[in-house]
């Protein structure tokens, strides 16, 4: 029986989605992407998605949802696992993504921040959680040594959005760590990684921060006008 057709519905900016983009590419799955503009969500796609939100993904006539549940999926059904064997380090390394959730929630109220104040809050409980993650790393390339696993994959596009922050002004939420900085150099070097998103990202999500009104986004704004004055 040949294997059934595979669609990741995504969005362009969407961490969620990159993950799984990571996990079919190291695991080696054909597959093909279809885009969604979740600013104006076609009829199709909230047929599909109960949430309105991507990542979903189309196996044959099978319709899964929500990241977790779809790299449970990959991991159940296809070679090349990503996780552990041992089902303790299984739990360590599925309790570790969940902390990879928590940082993308503080990403987002970091560049929503509306003023200084809130701004400062954020990038201090960033820095409180990279502290943290900083204790769990060993010396190996990757969070479980050698192994490329789930927990990197998921950790991926948290780093990403650091690589446009970082041209606004250093926000000090790597100060003193050694292991995670080195981890998201390693992580932004993978082919798996760079190809979860196209050329344009970085583009789009700088105006996509720029929009936001934010604190952030008037940061952005005064930087961009000082490289317009300097070109």
């Amino acid at each position: 029986m040949p294997a059934p057709t595979i669609t990741l519905i995504s969005h362009a900016l969407c961490p969620y989605v990159q993950r799984i983009a990571i996990a079919l590419a190291e695991k080696r799955i054909d597959h093909t992407r279809r885009m969604v503009d979740l600013a104006d969500k076609p009829s199709w796609f909230l047929a599909l998605s109960p949430l309105g939100r991507t990542p979903v993904l189309m196996v044959g006539g099978a319709v899964l949802f929500e990241s977790a549940a779809i790299l449970e999926y990959l991991e159940e059904t296809s070679p090349n696992p990503l996780h552990p064997a041992d089902a303790v380090e299984r739990a360590h390394h599925r309790a570790w993504m969940g902390f990879g959730a928590e940082i993308l929630n503080d990403i987002a109220g970091f560049y929503s921040a509306p003023n200084a104040s809130a701004f400062e809050a954020r990038a201090a409980s960033l820095k409180a959680r990279f502290s943290t993650l900083e204790a769990q790393l060993g010396e190996g390339q990757w969070f479980a040594g050698e192994n490329f696993s789930l927990v990197d994959a998921v950790y991926a596009p948290a780093f990403r959005y650091f690589d446009t922050f970082d041209r606004v002004a250093d926000f000090g939420v790597f100060e003193g760590l050694e292991k995670v900085p080195r981890w998201r150099d390693l992580l932004a070097r993978r082919p798996t990684v760079r190809a979860a998103v196209d050329r344009e990202y970085p583009e789009r999500l700088h105006e996509f921060l720029i929009r936001r009104g934010s604190h952030l986004s008037r940061l952005m704004a005064a930087a961009d006008k000082v490289r317009a004055y300097r070109d």
